[in-house]
């Protein structure tokens, strides 16, 4: 059973990476890629205040499998993130390409510690 909550969370979480990420879009005025910014920095907080209410607070494992596993894998997304990162490579716009990917990485994983910092209180 929790393989099939784990399945259908990612496909809700890859649902709503779409919206989301076309939400983004159609107010982005920057050839900048926000939504993607966006989906992996909040996937990761969620992520974290998960991971801390399973470590501090004795939440059950199998919520963390399918929200953890299931919908913030689906949500989240380092493939369009490299993808864009490229892009940004192939335009030559290098500076902005450096920015995407380690502040996506800096600012993913400072979401991260503050989720769990928020379980842990």
């Amino acid at each position: 059973m929790t393989a099939l909550l784990v399945a259908l969370g990612g496909g809700l979480g890859a649902v709503v990476r779409f919206v989301v990420d076309g939400a983004v879009q159609r107010r982005n005025r920057l050839s900048f890629p926000l939504g993607t910014l966006l989906i992996n920095v909040s996937g990761s907080l969620l992520l974290g205040v998960l991971t801390g209410l399973v470590l501090f607070h004795g939440s059950p494992t199998e919520l963390q499998a399918v929200v953890g596993t299931g919908f913030c894998g689906g949500y989240t997304t380092f493939s369009t993130a490299s993808v864009e990162a490229g892009r940004l490579l192939l335009t030559e716009r290098r500076w902005a390409a450096v920015a995407h990917a380690a502040g996506m990485l800096v600012a993913s994983l400072a979401a991260a510690a503050v989720g769990l910092w928020l379980a842990s209180v």
